[in-house]
């Protein structure tokens, strides 16, 4: 028996023998716990392509039931162009193997292209320095982002190259072992120290392009928080934790509680009453970007299960303000 890799354009046609104990088993069932590169919707869509064959037979139906004794091929397509193009926009790569990539996002970088950012956004930057050692996911060569951050937002990311890779981490991200730790700069202080907020996020109910708490409708949502600075009862540096992965999650949730972050735009409120001397007010009331960084990110690298973890240096643009503040 031989078995191909993650859809490489070069890969090997996937050859077995129906096993007795498989009699009367869905196709794409088996060949799902057989060939172990795929998920079972990828080998299905593979198999209604037309890519596999029984006994020389071309067989597109997934539910077909198997026979012992029969000899089963796989023949995977290579991966077709991904439709953003690569634009050779610099990264500041972290980490990098066959596997996965970890990037140290600028803010002001788009993570997908969308309508009115096509391009210079993170995946066609990827595209354009990863090239062909992109694997199929999916059945189309482009990087598998897992987790995103917003554009504003700076700091650390990891982006599967292989499909193999991009499940495993999603995994990780499902299960809640894949850990990311953020600094946020924010209006007040707040009280406990260090908590929780808890509480769905959906789409605003009256302004769409807003994600928000929300009693019916979203997505649970958690973030523990400890402060770790505090200037007066005005202004404070928090670190969040995510148990979960929602759009937006540490904006809401914090403006939620009344402590929005400095610099954002969105779900930002600088207070009536300036609570810092006029020297100290004026870089944050004219910070260009959400005060928000990711500083931490772990995970189990998903070929070898190595734990790896890497850390981020807060922005100047952040870090020139805390030295001022730190100086008063």
């Amino acid at each position: 028996m031989s078995q191909g890799n993650d859809s490489a354009p070069d890969a090997a046609p996937f050859t077995a023998i129906v096993p007795p104990d498989a009699q009367g088993q869905r196709l794409d069932r088996w060949l799902t716990g057989t060939h172990g590169g795929h998920s079972r919707s990828r080998l299905k869509a593979l198999i209604e392509g037309g890519a596999l064959t029984v006994d020389g037979m071309t067989m597109t139906d997934p539910a077909r039931r198997l026979k012992a004794g029969e000899t089963v091929c796989l023949v995977e397509p290579p991966p077709v162009d991904p439709t953003p193009r690569p634009d050779a926009v610099p990264l500041t790569v972290v980490f990098e193997d066959a596997h996965v990539i970890v990037i140290d996002k600028p803010a002001g970088m788009v993570v997908h292209p969308a309508p009115g950012n096509p391009d210079r956004t993170l995946v066609n930057a990827l595209l354009a320095h990863c090239g062909d050692s992109l694997s199929g996911i999916g059945g189309v060569r482009r990087p598998g982002i897992v987790h995103r951050l917003d554009k504003e937002t700076s700091g650390l990311m990891v982006v599967a190259k292989t499909d193999r890779a991009h499940r495993a981490l999603a995994a990780q991200f499902a299960d809640r072992t894949l850990h990311r730790v953020y600094h946020a700069l924010v209006w007040g202080v707040p009280s406990p120290a260090v908590g929780e907020v808890e509480g769905a996020i959906g789409r605003h109910p009256t302004q769409r392009t807003r994600m928000a708490v929300v009693a019916s409708g979203g997505k649970p949502a958690l973030t523990r928080y400890r402060t770790l600075r505090a200037w007066g009862t005005g202004l404070a540096l928090v670190e969040c934790r995510l148990a979960t992965g929602r759009t937006h999650q540490i904006r809401v949730h914090m403006s939620h509680i009344g402590h929005s972050l400095v610099g954002d735009a969105t779900y930002g409120k600088v207070p009536r009453r300036p609570p810092l001397p006029p020297e100290a007010m004026a870089p944050l009331v004219s910070l260009p970007r959400q005060a928000l960084h990711a500083v931490a990110l772990g995970f189990c690298h998903p070929e070898t299960g190595e734990p790896m973890t890497f850390e981020s240096r807060i922005p100047d643009v952040i870090t020139d303000i805390l030295t001022r503040l730190n100086e008063m």
